[in-house]
């Protein structure tokens, strides 16, 4: 918003103006106001005040300008600064760090420090305020290292003595980059010093621990952190919750839910939320609705957040119907679904093979004005490629692309598995040669669903010309591209090439897992290679491998009858005997 406006002559009026008691009163009226404050209001305030004779001081303009820094308009409160500086009404240095800080989150670092320079030219001495904007608005910046670097000049040069604010934003920015080690030695130099961390430094480091995959060092810090009497709050413990829950340790999760109410720290709607949506994810629905029969006795409204979790955990069981009946007692609490709660939906009935359901949800969306993103289309687009309905899928894929919206990497995941798994290789292999993209042309998976579409056609001369085409890209197979690799050269009854890239993938660090021998197994006996069939079936059981249902079968039909000697058998009697 640009609120440079000019100051006419009534600016300079002789008539009687409000006094400073009654532009105090109506800044903290702003300040005070329960509902949404109006930015209008404020600048007509400004306006007012200018035209007092003489105009209020700095201190009641900072004040003003202040309410509408935290109302998030800081390209409107640079712009009143710099009305104030044409007016000749002088700053203080209180109003270049409100300056620097609208800088700094408008992403203009580079003029904060432009303005640092301003206030050395001008003889003022920054203050602790001054310091402590500029390295946050480095680490907004994503300017971590600069940020790390200012702090430790500050120190080296005792230029200011850092507070927990300071010590707090090169917490957090190492945290955002995922130096969480470097974060944790700054808050051991913390605990070691004058200025003691307090819950705020702890729960940034707690949660940078548990998104690093490490609860248990979170746990021992906050240990560490009770013990020197820093009291955990709801943020400390849903960390520690959500921790917890992304690895499967429900029990110790629940655990701390109990000592978090033993001291006296209530859960929120977000603690639920953790928990509904774990329960969701294992597939206990019924758990999850129990907690939010818990969160409402205890007066806490489910949110959006809380249905979405619902929703998905139904259709994950497949139980579609259920999870539409949760979408429509959301509706009747008056809460607006979003964009994901349609997504699960849409997604569940398409697992569930229900394309018409999901198309009549497809358009529901549009008609109450929500937007489909990438996930919805994508969602969509797999949908019709399951329900044997190609044509409809690409289809959307090209409306999706007119609408504006570019496909993503999984997107064409989807799209080119789809063509591939209805007979469309020729048309994939087209449409990937003509992509621009390097993520996209150098994207593993894609090369992968490429060569199993060639193979499963019948093109294995393409499938081997696109591996070798991935291997001089540099690009490194991963175990389910040699799977596939190794299954065409058995295809091709090329076995010692198949044996050969097997061999390789092992001297590259990629190791064969189960898929891989039941495939090698499967297409050795289909070419009535027993000998090699036997040969493998033993290194896989030998690395506690298991045949699946396919393999055991066609196993089975190749044992000799009774008192014929057979390796065959002797192999399955291992089996048998392993499995018990």
């Amino acid at each position: 918003m640009n609120c440079t406006r000019r100051i006419g002559l009534r600016y300079y009026s002789t008539a009687s103006s409000p006094s400073t008691s009654h532009f105090n009163q109506r800044i903290t009226s702003l300040k005070n106001a329960s509902g949404p404050i109006k930015v209008a209001d404020a600048l007509h305030l400004f306006d007012e005040m200018l035209q007092r004779q003489p105009p209020p001081n700095i201190i009641q303009l900072n004040q003003l300008i202040t309410v509408i820094v935290k109302m998030k308009q800081y390209s409107t409160a640079l712009s009143l600064y710099k009305q104030l500086k044409l007016m000749g009404i002088p700053t203080d240095l209180y109003a270049m760090n409100i300056s620097i800080n609208c800088h700094c989150r408008l992403d203009q670092a580079a003029y904060g420090f432009a303005l640092l320079a301003t206030i050395l030219k001008q003889g003022h001495q920054p203050d602790l305020a001054t310091y402590n904007t500029l390295i946050n608005g480095l680490v907004l910046a994503d300017r971590v290292f600069e940020a790390v670097e200012l702090f430790k000049k500050l120190l080296r040069e005792k230029v200011c003595e850092p507070t927990q604010v300071m010590y707090g934003s090169v917490i957090n920015g190492l945290c955002k980059v995922g130096d969480t080690s470097k974060a944790l030695e700054l808050l051991r130099f913390m605990e070691s010093g004058s200025c003691k961390p307090d819950v705020v430094q702890y729960n940034t480091v707690i949660d940078s621990l548990c998104k690093d995959r490490m609860v248990d060092n979170a746990l021992q810090l906050f240990t560490k952190m009770t013990e020197k009497r820093v009291l955990a709050n709801v943020i400390t413990y849903n960390s520690l919750i959500q921790g917890l829950c992304n690895f499967g340790r429900e029990t110790e999760a629940a655990k701390v839910l109990r000592d978090m109410e033993e001291e006296g720290v209530s859960p929120g709607v977000d603690t639920f939320n953790i928990v509904v949506n774990s329960f969701c994810k294992q597939g206990s629905v019924k758990d999850a609705q129990l907690a939010v029969e818990t969160m409402i006795r205890r007066g806490l409204h489910p949110d959006v957040i809380t249905y979405n979790a619902l929703i998905d955990g139904y259709c994950l069981r497949g139980e579609v119907d259920e999870a539409r009946k949760v979408l429509n007692g959301m509706l009747e609490t008056n809460l607006v679904p979003d964009i994901i709660t349609y997504n699960s939906l849409i997604n569940g009935y398409c697992k569930k093979k229900q394309i018409d359901k999901a198309r009549h949800l497809f358009q529901e969306i549009q008609h109450k004005g929500l937007t489909p993103n990438v996930i919805t289309y994508s969602t969509m687009i797999q949908g019709m490629f399951q329900s044997r309905n190609p044509a409809a899928a690409r289809e959307l894929f090209n409306k999706m692309q007119a609408k504006g919206l570019a496909p993503d990497i999984c997107t064409y995941r989807i799209l080119f598995h789809g063509m591939c798994k209805n007979s469309q290789c020729s048309d994939a292999l087209v449409l990937f040669t003509s992509l621009g993209s390097k993520e996209l042309t150098e994207d593993v998976d894609l090369y992968t669903i490429l060569i199993d579409g060639c193979s499963k056609c019948g093109k294995l001369n393409v499938a081997m010309d696109l591996f070798d085409e991935l291997c001089l890209k540099g690009l490194k197979p991963n175990v389910r591209t040699y799977t596939v690799m190794i299954s065409v050269y058995c295809q091709g009854g090329l076995f010692g090439k198949a044996n050969d890239l097997l061999r390789k993938m092992e001297d590259n660090g990629c190791l064969p897992d189960s898929v891989m021998y039941n495939v090698i197994v499967q297409e050795l006996l289909k070419k009535s290679k027993c000998e090699e069939a036997e040969n493998f079936l033993e290194e896989m059981i030998n690395r506690g491998f298991m045949p699946d249902s396919t393999t055991f079968t066609m196993v089975l039909h190749l044992i000799p009858n009774v008192g014929k000697e057979s390796r065959m058998r002797t192999i399955v009697q291992k089996l048998t005997s392993v499995e018990r």
